[in-house]
């Protein structure tokens, strides 16, 4: 009897990346039509996408578990696993704090970080659409370092944002309010460029 097919961690960890696109595409949408009174339900549907990507980081480890030979070191699937799960976990930190915050009016700059942050995913989706494919791929080091671009970009618009928010404001609570979500929001793109690094030295080490 042959031995039993290997689950396919690949495609599993492109599901990961799916659910911080998902959960990136909602975030921008809510913030185009930001309303104080759907956040509760926006913070819903946040979650609901949060909860399924855990359940199915949850699921391929339970396989990974149980699995004798794995494509690449068991290690590498896990902190892919994990490194994509925090993509996911912190946008959905972006609506609570909102939430905390009392959030009651947008700042231009959340809807600039939002549209860096799917560009990002999507940069990130793609790249691990081709991840099962490293040795030979001849995209995946193009869609790192667009994603490095993305995230430096980021950096720049948290200054320009920082600055922008102590130049107008003198609430103390806005200013701390958003200089948390910024912060955050910030960070989501910091998480991305955390899953390409992973991937780059995941393909140093096994080439």
């Amino acid at each position: 009897m042959g031995r039993k097919k290997d689950h396919d961690y690949f495609a599993m960890l492109v599901d990961g990346v799916s659910y911080a696109c998902s959960a990136a595409e909602l975030l921008h949408k809510d913030l185009q039509n930001f309303d104080t009174a759907d956040l509760s339900q926006q913070i819903e549907e946040m979650h609901k996408i949060e909860h399924s990507a855990d359940l199915a980081k949850h699921d391929m480890l339970e396989k990974l578990l149980k699995e004798f030979i794995t494509s690449i070191d068991r290690e590498d699937i896990l902190e892919l696993a994990d490194v994509i799960d925090d993509v996911t976990d912190n946008l959905e930190d972006v609506l609570l704090r909102m939430y905390m915050y009392n959030i009651t009016s947008l700042r231009e700059e959340a809807l600039q970080f939002s549209d860096i942050i799917i560009k990002c995913c999507s940069e990130m989706k793609v790249m691990m659409e081709e991840f099962s494919n490293f040795r030979k791929s001849k995209t995946i080091k193009s869609n790192i370092i667009e994603i490095n671009r993305l995230e430096e970009e980021g950096d720049k618009l948290f200054t320009k944002a920082m600055h922008n928010l102590y130049a107008t404001s003198t609430a103390a609570t806005e200013i701390l309010a958003w200089t948390s979500l910024y912060d955050q929001l910030e960070h989501c793109c910091d998480l991305c460029e955390d899953v390409a690094d992973v991937v780059e030295r995941v393909m140093l080490t096994n080439s």
